[in-house]
């Protein structure tokens, strides 16, 4: 065996031991070093993103889900930050499901990612074209591209060890994750008519304020105009707050 060959049955044995017998000549006390060693490190890499589902799933289940990824995924990527959403990928697409899995897994491993997306998107905000204090229903709001609206079956912020519903509540949750200007990472709990309007903002950014929530009224068939407007002010305004809207265009740039 050549020194190529040796180094792929030892990489080959170090990811799938039960599959893969070690190769000839090396002592396995020193093998078993190697194998604790780069499950550990992968371990801990990937419980740091994933905490609450680390702590859900438990030692030796959580162990045993790290094997499958180190055994069966081939990661497309050698960063370490990137390795996060290989394991999502797997999770997802290439890992069958097993009947002890919780039923909001994947939920939960996507909304536990994304929180290192946002701390680690390269995008910058560009503030040129957009007054920070617009008028947010005679403008035309301005949505954060660091600012992300989801939606999940489970109420996934408040799964832990001792919450673990066998079956999602009737009512969805829907979330905003952002960056602030800061860059801190922060998550909005949010209801479902906030995140419609999010829908409308970005799928309408020449509409005013005014005009998205006048929309948002057709499709309830809601008649008080007034009342409308005063409660989508006061949801715009707090959605600046948090830097999820950054305020209004600029009309000189039009």
């Amino acid at each position: 065996m050549d020194l190529r060959e040796q180094q792929l049955a030892f990489a080959a044995h170090l990811r799938d031991p039960e599959r893969h017998p070690a190769p000839e000549g090396i002592e396995d006390r020193r093998l078993e070093v190697y194998r604790e060693l780069f499950l550990n490190n992968l371990s801990g890499l990937l419980a740091g993103t994933f905490p609450v589902l680390h702590r859900i799933l438990g030692r030796e289940r959580w162990r045993r889900l790290i094997r499958s990824f180190y055994a069966g995924h081939r990661c497309q990527t050698p960063l370490f930050l990137e390795v996060p959403a290989e394991f999502l990928t797997y999770l997802r697409e290439e890992r069958p499901p097993e009947p002890e899995d919780p039923p909001f897994m994947l939920e939960l491993a996507h909304y536990e990612w994304i929180e290192l997306a946002q701390n680690v998107d390269p995008q910058v905000i560009d503030l040129s074209d957009v007054d920070r204090g617009g008028d947010l229903l005679a403008g035309r709001p301005v949505m954060s591209p660091l600012a992300v609206p989801l939606a999940y079956r489970f109420p996934v912020h408040r799964l832990s060890p001792e919450y673990q519903p066998a079956a999602p509540p009737d009512t969805p949750s829907f979330y905003v994750v952002y960056r602030d200007l800061a860059d801190r990472v922060g998550f909005l709990e949010i209801n479902a008519l906030t995140a419609r309007l999010l829908e409308l903002i970005d799928a309408a950014p020449a509409s005013t304020g005014a005009e998205l929530i006048g929309e948002l009224g057709i499709e309830l068939a809601d008649g008080n105009r007034t009342a409308l407007l005063s409660h989508g002010r006061q949801v715009l305004e707090q959605l600046r707050h948090h830097d999820v809207i950054l305020g209004t265009r600029c009309a000189t740039r039009d």
